[in-house]
Order: structure tokens, then sequence, then C-alpha cells
């Protein structure tokens, strides 16, 4: 794409330190953890997750509590990873916020939206440790019991722990369920992974890719960026990181994962790797539930309602 400038196109510039310049001013939101208002459907608070880090997580809950006869029902947790290109983005996004606290509500779950620290500032896997991180964070609240989170405590339910991520965050939860099966995760149990348009790539490109090369959100050159600030300095985008399909010692983990539920549109540049994706999952003997759309782009669901609740339709299904 001759005169295409991708650093224009995402609104950043790099500063001759390395890091970046982010030049579009994204509302957040703060946490609100009290009920201010009778009709407020949720409530949220942000915890810290690592101080050195400058992490946090932002939980929410809903306000109306489905019922078992006289004691509250417990919630699934939703341990969320947002999208941004491993570049942008934090749970305080206004967008970021609001979709956690829809999902909490419409599901119903306690929701645990997680911050990690950005690219290129922190290259990965310093993305897949702040996942990490936050698995690990829920699961020494199940452990501490009566001294855990009260959310976590009074309104989950350890058992059914679910790991959710959007775009590049997919592509977190996905290397972050391998790298916790290195740890014992009980009393808690991750019951299943949601994978919502995962970012990957590889050195070669697809049909789908060239196909879609100049499109207008997500065009070619601005995901190869994506990648080219992310990935570890040196490397391509053929590393695990971006190409699971590729060798490299997660392969023998894969088949543990288990159940996954893969959603993509046919739009998207990078459908076909998520399909390509989703068939390695299937030879390892993982069990997939796969929703694919022949109509739609990158991020579609951020923009139009109906693909929105159709897709809560598919995670509460799931979940």
């Amino acid at each position: 794409m001759p005169g295409f400038d991708a650093y224009d196109h995402l609104n950043i510039s790099l500063n001759p330190d390395g890091t970046l310049k982010r030049h579009l001013k994204i509302p957040t939101l703060p946490a609100t953890p009290n009920v201010l208002a009778p009709d407020q459907p949720t409530v949220s608070k942000d915890v810290t997750l690592d101080a050195d880090k400058k992490t946090f997580l932002r939980i929410f809950r809903p306000t109306k509590l489905p019922s078992n006869d006289t004691s509250v029902a417990k919630l699934p947790i939703i341990i969320y990873v947002h999208g941004g290109g491993f570049i942008d983005f934090s749970p305080a996004t206004a967008m970021i916020h609001d979709h956690c606290s829809k999902m909490a509500v419409e599901i119903p779950a306690v929701l645990v939206s997680v911050d990690y620290r950005l690219a290129p500032e922190s290259r990965l896997p310093a993305q897949y440790e702040d996942a990490v991180d936050a698995i690990l964070w829920v699961k020494k609240q199940a452990e501490l019991g009566e001294e855990g989170d009260e959310w976590l405590r009074d309104y989950g339910d350890f058992s059914r722990c679910n790991l959710y991520g959007a775009s590049n965050g997919a592509n977190i939860v996905f290397h972050a369920a391998l790298r916790a099966m290195d740890h014992n995760l009980e009393p808690m149990k991750i019951t299943g992974l949601i994978l919502n348009q995962p970012m990957f790539s590889g050195n070669k490109r697809t049909r789908s890719e060239l196909k879609f090369a100049t499109d207008q959100f997500l065009p070619l050159p601005a995901i190869d960026l994506y990648w080219h600030l992310s990935l570890p300095p040196g490397t391509d985008r053929d590393h695990r990181y971006s190409n699971p399909m590729a060798d490299g010692p997660h392969k023998e983990k894969i088949k543990s994962l288990g159940r996954c539920l893969v959603v993509g549109f046919g739009g998207d540049p990078m459908v076909d790797k998520q399909q390509a994706f989703v068939q390695m999952l299937i030879l390892e003997g993982v069990p997939v539930e796969a929703r694919f759309d022949n109509i739609g782009f990158h991020g579609i669901d951020l923009i139009d309602a109906r693909r929105a609740a159709a897709l809560l339709t598919f995670i509460k299904e799931f979940v």
C-alpha cells in the first residue's frame, strides 16, 4: 500500500527512546463500587494486581443477583482480557468498561477485567505474564476463603472460571491458559476459553489477509505494525506468540486446554488464520465450538448492537 502510513492510521508515533506517543485521547470511566441509582445494572471496583508493574483488575458484579430460595446463586467468574493490538486501552477505557458491565449483567457473571502492560514499552510475553498473574490472583481469593475478596467470595463460583479475550486479548488468553498449566490452580477450575476474533498471524500471507489488505478499519500494514511493536526484538510473525501453528514448546500443552469457543467474521483479514487455529485445536482433540459468520469485519461487535447481542448469546450458552 504505497503512501500508507500505519503509524498515522493508528494515531501513534514512536518516541526516540522506543516508547509510543498515543495521540488519540480515549475516554475513560472510574469504577463505581457503590449503588448510586436504583436502575444501576452493575457495581465495579479496582484492585491492585501488581504494584511494581502498575497493573490492576477491575471487578464487575450485577446489582440484581439471581437467588435460589433464600440464598444468592453463585455466578460463574469470567477473567476478561481486552483488545487494542497489545498497544492500547485498559479496563478503565469507556468502551471496555461498558462492555464488561453489560456482560456481567447479561450472562450474569462476576467479571474480572485485566489491566496488562502495553507494548512496545513492555513486549510479549509481558502481557501473558500479567494475565497469568490475574488467574493466580483469582486462585488466591479461592484459597483465602473468608479472607478473600468479598465479591468473589460471596457471589463467584470458583469451580466455573472462564477466560475470555477479544482480538489480541484472545491471543493473550490462549497463551496464558497454556502457561497457567504450569501452576496448580486448585481450588479454582478453568472450565472454558472464549476467543473472540483471536489475533494471529504468520510470515506467509493468507488469502483473507490479501483480500482485505486495504480494510478500512484494520488494514494489513496496521496489523503488521501491531506485531512489529509487540513481538520480542529480533523475531518475526512466525514466532509462536503470533503463529500458534508454528512448532514450539507450547504444542505439547494444547491437547490439555479444555473447551474453547472461537468466534470470527468473514471480512476479518485474520479469519483464515483463525480457522487454521480452530483446525489445529480439533486435531489436538480440544473440544471446540466455532462460530464464524461470513458477514462482518474485525471488531464489528463493538459498533453493531445486533452482533454484540448475538455474541453475548454465544457466550451465555457456552458459560
